[in-house]
């Protein structure tokens, strides 16, 4: 537990955190989020492929740019994200093959979301 004091338009109000209290969220799996803009990291997946490719910010999948069978390259954009009203392009972390899309065009994502695989 932690106390921290937070000042909000020149008023103060002292606040209690405790860790894992309260939270209403389901629990996340262990694998690390890469940032939405930067390469996946290939972790073992429940999706088609071997390597996934998670949301690494909360957001709208704003545009799909390749249908699942496509080759691409490290760096290509698989799809793109609009996070905070930005359009945010999420890569191929290598040279592979989409083996599955696992989100649709106007979906909202989470943070560590699933979005596709990759093989």
């Amino acid at each position: 537990m932690k106390n921290y004091t937070i000042t909000v338009n020149g008023k103060s109000y002292d606040v209690t955190v405790e860790e894992g209290a309260g939270s209403a969220s389901a629990p996340r799996s262990q694998a690390v989020a890469a940032p939405a803009a930067a390469p996946a990291a290939p972790v073992a997946g429940s999706g088609a492929g071997s390597v996934r490719i998670e949301a690494g910010a909360a957001g709208k999948v704003f545009k799909l740019n390749v249908p699942v069978g496509t080759a691409v390259k490290k760096g290509d954009t698989v799809l793109t994200l609009e996070v905070m009203k930005m359009e945010t392009p999420v890569v191929a972390a290598q040279d592979g093959t989409v083996a599955s899309i696992e989100v649709t065009e106007g979906q909202q994502v989470e943070a560590g979301d699933l979005l596709a695989t990759m093989n």
